[in-house]
């Protein structure tokens, strides 16, 4: 691994397995080594972006811009010479398409649920001038309170002239994106996340998307004409909102203000959709001032003049400027203290705590990048798919790479069908987790114990004998078979039958299809699991590579094969 390039994440945080990859990215699970919150780290290669580093810096400022309940939080970004790592907040639920895979397809009531806090994100980020032009199930996630968070504002557009200037750069994903996108015109970036929108909703409502096809050129065509299937399931209700969504003029679409109070999704409601965001920038927990002032031996004003020096959003600070960490501190914050009593606080923390963070490398300084974009149609639309969702296949020989940094030993190779590989330290059963954790330090009189991962006890090999206990979630199916032996065989026989290669570690297999010519279009993982309440045994499913949608049509196949 490039030591240099991973010597400040790891001052900080302490990186897991691999959770998704991207073109020119990797996601990592990793937790703070101070409050032990678990985050999820965007690790991007700075030479393989190449073009595309503008669209990281302009996505890292979006973030910085943003704060609401329902927009996944950036906490930190750290970059070196090499690399650019960009600390997210975790969400466990994984992306709203798993659910839509769990369900087939979502009842009124709980596609209504999710999509006003859809409605509840696009409208405050259209309040703070953006378009955010890449909307779909795969870029929102569930958080563990079953709460949406919007991801990927890598396609975002801020234009200078407002939110009504018009764009005329052809981004997105073909099947959500909106006629006057694929006409080449100027469009409006609101009204054409509107028309995503409409197209997401249909999928929430359907479980398959409104315009479909193999060839691109169909979907264009589809998509153009603006007519779509109406399942005999759906609503008048619900039929009359994904018409007034999914309108061809631009023009004669519903507005993301008559969303908020619309008849559908006011059912069950008494209080129009509340987009406000209940963080707004530049609010301050004193609980988690408190946490970094004990902590950093420093005053509680300085902490906040630091803090709130470092979240202006034109702030242009180098390390030496900011000695803070910025540590996730929600986990502290979110434990109100039982005793305020700071000063015996300090005293016991201070006296358990022999060191200080060093400073972290604070990320870029307000970005130049030119949002305005030219008002001149392009002749041929060009579809980019937003690189935090797009992936690159990892060849077996590349999962032993030392500069791929894993949190887990690699076991040697046993043939038995695959290659087995240890996959992410999620694996690790609960006695080892404890090992690795130390208690950091004791907060006299009720106050809560802060964990650290600081000093990891020495890894060992784990050949786990028995699949692992998950509690049920979207990503997770339960089966009829109570023997996960039988399970496992049943799907590797599934796989070889649809020509699906994998490779094998214990209970978990890493899997990947190719095209005709080699390439690689699918990258996924399968777990057999033992569920948490019941005797059942269940799959955990994760797409990391490959089109959301085919996809959801081999989850099908295998799961259905499978007596499930």
């Amino acid at each position: 691994m490039a030591g240099d390039d991973y010597e400040e994440v790891l001052k900080y945080y302490e990186l897991h397995g691999t959770v998704g990859t991207g073109g020119f990215a990797k996601v990592k699970l990793a937790r703070h080594r101070l409050t032990g919150e678990k985050v999820a780290i965007k690790i991007m290669d700075k030479l393989a972006l190449q073009d595309d580093l503008p669209r990281v810096k302009l996505e890292i400022d979006a973030m910085k811009d943003l704060s609401h309940q329902h927009i996944c939080r950036l906490y930190h970004v750290i970059e070196t010479p090499k690399k650019i790592f960009m600390v997210l907040e975790y969400c466990p639920g994984g992306e709203l398409f798993d659910y839509i895979i769990s369900k087939d397809r979502l009842s009124e009531e709980e596609a209504r649920v999710f999509f006003r806090q859809i409605v509840s994100a696009i409208a405050y980020v259209h309040s703070r001038g953006y378009a955010h032009r890449d909307l779909k199930p795969e870029n929102l996630l569930i958080d563990e309170e079953r709460n949406l968070k919007l991801i990927d504002f890598g396609l975002c557009a801020k234009p200078k002239g407002g939110l009504d200037y018009h764009l005329n750069t052809c981004c997105g994903s073909p099947a959500y994106a909106a006629p006057e996108l694929i006409q080449g015109k100027t469009y409006i970036g609101s009204e054409a996340d509107i028309w995503s929108m409409g197209v997401l909703l249909y999928a929430l409502l359907c479980g398959f998307l409104p315009f479909d096809d193999d060839n691109v050129m169909a979907i264009y065509r589809k998509i153009m004409r603006g007519k779509y299937s109406i399942p005999n399931w759906l609503s008048p209700s619900s039929t009359l909102l994904l018409y007034q969504m999914l309108q061809v003029d631009p023009k004669k679409r519903i507005t993301v203000k008559h969303l908020l109070s619309h008849p559908w999704l006011m059912q069950g409601y008494s209080d129009a959709i509340q987009w406000q965001s209940k963080y707004p920038l530049g609010h301050l927990d004193t609980d988690c001032i408190t946490e970094l002032s004990v902590f950093h031996k420093l005053s509680r004003e300085t902490v906040m003049e630091l803090v709130k020096e470092h979240s202006r959003p034109d702030a242009q600070l180098d390390a030496t400027e900011c000695p803070l960490s910025t540590p996730v501190t929600r986990k502290v914050a979110s434990k109100k203290h039982k005793n305020k009593e700071n000063v015996a606080t300090e005293s016991a923390l201070r006296n358990e705590m022999p060191f200080v963070l060093l400073p972290s490398k604070i990320p870029f300084a307000k970005s130049q990048i030119e949002t305005q974009e030219q008002a001149v149609p392009s002749q041929a639309p060009a579809f980019k798919e937003s690189q935090l969702t797009a992936v690159t296949p990892i060849e077996p020989t590349n999962l032993t790479n030392t500069d791929e940094l894993t949190a887990a030993e690699v076991l040697p190779e046993r043939r038995c069908h695959s290659v087995e590989l240890d996959l992410n330290l999620g694996h690790m059963d609960s006695s080892q987790k404890k090992r690795k954790a130390k208690v950091f330090g004791s907060l006299e009189r009720g106050l809560d114990k802060v964990i650290t991962m600081l000093t990891p006890s020495k890894k060992k090999r784990c050949t786990r004998a028995c699949p692992r206990k998950l509690k049920a979630h979207c990503n997770v199916t339960s089966t009829q078979l109570l023997n996960p032996d039988q399970l496992l065989n049943e799907i590797i026989t599934v796989l070889s039958k649809k020509h699906v290669e994998y490779f094998q570690k214990g209970y978990t297999l890493k899997c990947q299809t190719r095209s005709d010519f080699g390439k690689v279009t699918m990258e996924f993982e399968l777990e057999v699991c033992q569920l948490n309440k019941s005797e059942a045994v269940g799959i955990r499913r994760q797409r990391l590579k490959g089109d959301a949608w085919v996809y959801k049509r081999l989850m099908e196949d295998i799961l259905s094969s499978c007596q499930v």
